[in-house]
């Protein structure tokens, strides 16, 4: 049986603490055989000191012992607090020092502490040693130097930076010489942090997702259950790692909290209640401090990190020295820190601020804002810095804090739309009377609706701008056109392609043609508008002229919205196929794009997410990769969500063409989340049929039946809204049924989704497709289609002129020639498409064309040679996890006509291999039914034989076929590897 993890019992979890509770477990077995320990738990506030030793004590009970527990207390009035409680914990009232504990104390608490473990061990828990006085200190000190002898175990934990130098030099010493066990356990790592949350294990490791919804856990011996995230993709947990720092304690607090990334660290979540409720230590650490001390922490709170004491002096009115004084105070408590240099200082960690700020009194925390925005006022601060103090005086009478909340949103609208749109939203509702319909009120409503459109809230924005064109005559024609462009991107993102089309079609007509030299900016943002609307409903040709004026026209003047029109004339022409013109576009949009900072380059990720798709489509994967990648350092799981959709379905795309096939898995199964959460059901299906090809790719044959329903899934989704995408997962389905065996299964779904030729699919990966229409239709016999589909993909790759599309042609006419006997053309045919796929860095293509090529190359020149290729294919499937392959690899291996000998040889380099063989490919019923089946017993026999019905026989024969790759019940005896001898006449 496998050991239990110590870490996991009784319903707790203590995660990432496997080492410590590992050592607990050998001093508690220790004590048992009548040895005793002094151990020392160590580390920063909230990182699981307590929970360690209340799980000692709880296994020391356990195992028989007796438990005594003492807290130290700060503030305490009387010394020798901390062992006058562990006496009374005891019972011993009648020793002297349980009165006045004075010298001589420590050698009778020793002989008491020794008496009482003696009858059948002792355990005695010290906790938050950092606040007990004095002379406990050296009462504790004394103990462990000289702890009494036998079943004794001295457990305690405080904070090094606060402890007594008489208790911490005595702990140091016995670290030093052997007799102390020190325990500081570390921050949580992102895994911990992971499966803490419920969202454990990779992408790859599962076929459906459903991230934060395991059981809650219970953690620290603490009930605390994880709140549902509002922000649920792969990101999440690693922006929650880097804010909590790792520690369990404020990872608790921020999740109790509802912790949104795009929000902090101006705001630790939106559920006050919640925070506060889970940050009860913190709060008693706020409450054990003097008024001054109280006053500087909530005002330091105000103002934020890094703070100074002469701000905290001036919004406080306490005056410099007491301020001096109480943050000598706040220091010694390690509520606050100073910084290397500057002379400022931070909270312990960010969380204690947030908490301390929400802990302050309503009077308080008004007047310190307002004393806060004069001060950074005078001193000409940055907008977004005085917005922060602005949003939480609007309605407090202060007029100007609208503009300054206006201000600051345009600030942080391209790194932070979140607290943009938060900002502008105040700044709306809490507008003079009698600007309700200006235009200054439909220039806040655009920024706001533009700000809710970034971070998902789609019909918020939407309710805002159809508002405003309600009273569309009150506005000027630049206002107007910016209204029907928000408008129009907005119903795109929402799925609704018609309307979407009507609202920029109808706006479109107000702008004059020729286009005016300059391009104002509310034409270029509706042109833009348009040209994606109508990319996404895969009618991009009916915007392409308009788009390529508008890119001259604004390009003349060196407009910054240039990249955006050239980025989107790049993925229209890519798009459509027409590649001497995309090219030429992403080239200058690359040029444009590689020459910004990052500053800037970040501030436009769908710049970088359209450049990156063109590039993709173009076979440009390296610069693909690396615009799409810089592209998704600006979004995250809510900021800019749809780009981020489609920046990670693009990667998959780039993965699975360049065999990260462990890397597509994980994107796919965060861009399908983030899709589903977000209501964008066309990507979600994208991202499911993405994730299904990896697994079928990485999976055994055995998990195929599974596999190819998700890809199912994924397609009815993406076919719910009839835009680009929806033709992008017809060609994914038809692979993954091709992949899955179900050859006329894929020709189906072509045809019917893509028409006769495949004219409804995309234009750049028409041939492609073409091809594998080809292959399957010969797999399945019809040789003539298989011709036709071929000839149609030669024509349409030769057109496009894009090498790797004629490649898959080209592997196609190989298996044609195989079939039709012409081996030695085959052999060719598929080694000039085996070194392509191999020097354009497309491992999985590679592989697999030299497994389809072996036997033609055996036919053509001999088994040596066929056995190479397959050899090189093992090699590159096995650096990119393509399990398929392998086992398609020992598959050929065993049914090529080789001699015994050989034969011999091949079995054994297939087992040095680990790949399968054929037989391992099946269970145990389907063998059964295959052996019988092998022998020449009918379908009846077999039932009868097994006892079970005819219908059952015949589908577990339909799925040995699939995985073995065989037409008919015929080949089975040599898939098996028998010889079936059969009686003569």
């Amino acid at each position: 049986m496998p050991s239990k993890d110590p870490a996991h019992e009784n319903g707790a979890v203590l995660v990432g603490r496997h080492s410590q509770v590992e050592c607990l477990s050998a001093v508690v077995q220790n004590l048992t055989g009548g040895r005793g320990a002094v151990l020392e738990v160590t580390g920063e506030p909230g990182i699981g000191k307590t929970a360690l030793l209340g799980l000692l004590a709880e296994r020391a009970a356990g195992a028989g012992a007796l438990v005594a527990r003492a807290h130290a207390a700060s503030g305490t009035t009387h010394p020798g607090q901390v062992i006058r409680e562990v006496l009374d914990a005891l019972e011993v009232r009648d020793c002297p020092i349980a009165r006045e504990p004075g010298a001589g104390a420590g050698t009778e608490v020793r002989s008491v502490l020794g008496r009482w473990a003696a009858r059948r061990g002792g355990v005695l828990v010290l906790d938050n040693l950092q606040l007990c006085d004095e002379q406990s200190a050296r009462l504790i000190a004394q103990l462990v130097r000289t702890p009494p002898p036998g079943p004794f175990v001295l457990a305690l934990a405080h904070r090094p930076r606060q402890s007594s130098p008489v208790l911490r030099e005595a702990l140091e010493h016995g670290v030093e010489t052997g007799s102390v066990i020190r325990l500081a356990p570390s921050s949580l790592d992102l895994q911990e942090i992971s499966t803490l949350l419920g969202h454990e294990g990779s992408h790859a490791d599962t076929t459906s997702r459903h991230a934060f919804s395991h059981p809650a856990r219970d953690h620290a011996y603490t009930e605390w259950r994880a709140s549902p995230a509002p922000v649920i993709d792969g990101t999440y947990a690693e922006q929650l790692h880097a804010a909590s720092g790792g520690n369990p304690r404020m990872l608790r607090i921020l999740v109790a909290a509802r912790w949104d990334p795009d929000e902090w660290p101006l705001s630790a979540g939106p559920d006050r209640d919640g925070m506060l409720r889970e940050a009860v230590p913190v709060v008693t650490e706020l409450a054990s401090i003097s008024a001054d001390a109280a006053l500087s922490v909530h005002v330091a709170a105000v103002l934020g990190d890094p703070f100074l004491p002469d701000d905290v002096a001036a919004v406080s009115a306490l005056g410099l020295q007491p301020t001096l004084g109480a943050f000598t105070e706040l220091v010694a408590a390690d509520l606050i820190r100073p910084l290397p240099w500057g002379g400022g200082y931070v909270f312990r960690h960010p969380v204690l601020g947030h908490v301390a700020l929400e802990h302050a009194s309503p009077a308080l925390r008004v007047n310190a804002h307002r004393r806060a925005l004069e001060l950074l006022t005078t001193r000409g601060a940055s907008a977004y810095r005085r917005a922060r103090q602005a949003e939480h005086l609007v309605g407090a009478g202060r007029a100007e804090t609208g503009q300054v909340l206006v201000d600051g949103a345009a600030e942080v609208m391209a790194k932070s739309p979140a607290v943009a749109a938060r900002w502008l939203r105040l700044a709306l509702d809490h507008l003079p009377v009698g600007e309700g319909t200006s235009a200054s009120r439909a220039v806040l409503v655009l920024d706001c609706s533009r700000a809710l459109s970034a971070v998902g809230r789609l019909r918020e924005a939407r309710s805002l701008v159809h508002e405003l064109l309600r009273h569309q005559s009150d506005l000027s024609e630049d206002l107007r056109l910016s209204a029907y462009a928000v408008c129009g991107e907005l119903e795109r993102l929402l799925g609704r392609h018609q309307e979407a089309d009507a609202v920029v079609r109808t706006a479109l007509d107000l702008v004059p043609r020729p286009l005016p030299v300059p391009l104002p900016a509310p034409a270029a943002e509706l042109i833009t508008a348009y040209g994606r609307v109508q990319l996404f409903r895969g009618a991009y040709g009916e915007a392409r002229d308009v788009v390529r004026e508008a890119a001259e026209a604004a390009g003349a003047t060196g407009s910054a919205v240039v990249p955006y029109l050239r980025a989107l004339s790049a993925l229209g022409d890519s798009q459509l196929g027409l590649l001497p013109e995309a090219v030429a576009e992403v080239t200058e949009c690359a040029r444009i794009v590689d020459a910004l900072p990052d500053a800037a380059a970040v501030t436009m990720p769908d710049v970088l997410a359209m450049l990156g798709c063109a590039e993709l489509f173009q076979e440009r994967f390296h610069d693909a990769y690396r615009h799409l990648e810089r592209g998704l350092q600006a979004t995250t799981g809510a900021t800019r969500r749809f780009i981020r959709i489609n920046q990670l379905v693009a990667l998959c795309h780039l993965d699975q063409m360049t065999g990260r096939l462990e890397s597509l898995c994980r994107r796919a199964g965060d861009a399908e989340l983030l899709a589903r959460t977000t209501g964008a059901d066309e990507a979600a299906g994208v991202a499911m049929l993405l994730r299904a090809t990896g697994l079928l790719w990485t999976r055994s044959r055995r998990d195929t039946d599974r596999l190819l329903e998700l890809a199912g899934e994924g397609l009815s989704l993406a076919l719910r809204k009839r835009g680009w995408r929806a033709a992008v997962a017809v060609g994914l389905h038809a692979h993954a049924q091709f992949l899955g065996g179900d050859l006329a299964g894929c020709v189906r779904t072509l045809v019917e989704q893509g028409g006769p030729q495949l004219q409804r699919l995309l234009r750049a990966w028409q041939p492609s497709l073409l091809a594998l229409a080809s292959v399957a239709a010969l797999q399945c016999g019809d040789i003539d289609a298989a011709r036709d589909w071929a000839r149609t993909g030669e024509e349409a790759a030769e057109e496009l002129g894009l090498p790797l599309q004629q490649q898959h042609v080209r592997r196609a006419r190989a298996a044609l020639h195989a079939a039709e006997g012409e081996h030695r053309l085959a052999a060719e045919l598929f080694h000039e498409a085996a070194e392509s796929f191999r020097r354009a860095g497309l491992p999985v293509e590679h592989a697999w064309t030299l497994v389809t090529g072996a036997p033609s190359v055996h036919a053509a020149h001999g088994t040596q040679q066929a056995l190479e290729w397959l050899d090189m294919a093992g090699k590159a499937a096995r650096a990119c996890g393509a399990q398929r392959i392998l086992e398609e690899a020992a598959k050929t291996r065993v049914l090529l006509p080789v001699s015994r000998a050989a034969t011999g040889a091949v079995a054994a380099t297939v087992q040095n291999e680990s790949a399968p063989t054929t037989v391992d490919l099946l269970t145990e019923r389907e063998r059964e039914i295959a052996e019988l089946a092998a022998e020449g017993k009918r379908t009846k026999e077999i039932a009868e034989q097994l006892f079970v019905s005819t219908r059952t026989v015949e589908s577990h024969l339909g799925r040995v076929y699939r995985k073995l790759d065989i037409p008919s019940r015929a080949s089975l005896p040599r898939a098996l590897g028998r010889v079936v001898h059969r009686p003569t006449a």
